[in-house]
Formats: C-alpha cells, structure tokens, sequence
C-alpha cells in the first residue's frame, strides 16, 4: 500500500486531540506522513508573536508524542502564523495531502466564512471532521467521525445585488395635488 500524507489542525480544543487519537487509532498506518499544522493570529508585537508561536510548537510537540506509537511514520511540525482557512487550504496543497484530519467544535476554523469561500474550491483531499463528544461512563472517549467530500459540496456566489427600480419610489406614490380654496 501506498503510504498517505495526513495533514492534522493542531487546536487547543479537546475536540483537537480527540481528532488525531481518533486518526491514529482508525485511519492512519505505519510508514505515513503526518504533518502537525499550527497556525498562531498575525500580530505586530514581536514579543506576542514570540509566545504564540512558543506555546503552538508546545502544543504540535505534544500532539507529536500522541504519533510516537505508530511505526515508521514520519511526522512533520509547521508552526505559522496568519488567517487559518487560507493556511490550512495553502499548507495541504504544498504537500500534496491525500487527508486533512481537523477536530470539529463550536469555533472551528471550518464554521467561517472566509474558509467556505476560500477552501470550499481548491482542497483537493479528503478532510476527516471528529466531534469529540462527553466520556462515557467506562472512561473510552466517544467521537463522530464525519468525513467530508469537497467534490459534492456546493458553495454558491455572492449574489449581486440588482436596483430593480432605478427611479425613486417617491415618483410611483406621489401625493396627489390638493385644490387649495
């Protein structure tokens, strides 16, 4: 078998790490490449860019010992900073990613408008969507894997707005002349 490129969304939502431990448990196999995508808000602060990117590598090395497990898979950290949607669909493109694995909550870069209107086009992968749900009561960890087909998903255009009636309203209901006595 042909080994897969996995691109996986480090978040610091649980549903995040749930995704991947889902992902390493399901779907990916020994020899893979997987790729740990941090993206940190773009700021002017140098000492604020600092951190963020501080505490995303902090967090991608983490998610990194989750892969320990897996035999011979290659695993890859890219920290950056920016607008996720474009960095996500960016990032998975330069690699040339067969499945991009992201864990879906109530903020998730998926649920914006600009990554609708950017990635909904031009992600030529699968993208594997885990809802981590409560635990359940023997301690196993409960998830929804959705996986979604780009191919099939519609995005429509912005509709263009169009005057249907250039003139002014006031022509149409004029006040009728009153005969003044």
């Amino acid at each position: 078998m042909e080994s897969q490129k996995v691109v996986v969304v480090v978040e610091e939502a649980g549903a995040a790490r749930s995704a991947l431990q889902w992902a390493i448990s399901n779907f990916i196999r020994g020899g893979d490449s997987i790729t740990l995508l941090y993206v940190c808000p773009s700021t002017r602060s140098r000492r604020k860019q600092r951190n963020y990117r501080l505490r995303g590598f902090q967090l991608a090395l983490s998610f990194k010992d989750l892969c320990n497990g897996i035999a011979e898979a290659k695993v890859e950290i890219i920290v950056t900073e920016g607008d996720k949607g474009a960095l996500v669909v960016s990032t998975v493109a330069d690699i040339g990613a067969s499945t991009l694995v992201v864990g879906l909550h109530d903020q998730s870069f998926l649920y914006e408008d600009s990554m609708v209107n950017i990635g909904a086009r031009n992600l030529n992968c699968r993208i594997l969507a885990i809802r981590q749900h409560s635990r359940s009561q023997h301690g196993f960890l409960n998830t929804q894997m959705s996986q979604v087909e780009t191919t099939r998903l519609c995005v429509s255009e912005p509709k263009t707005s169009f005057l249907i009636f250039p003139l002014s309203f006031k022509m149409f209901f004029r006040k009728s002349k009153r005969r003044k006595f």
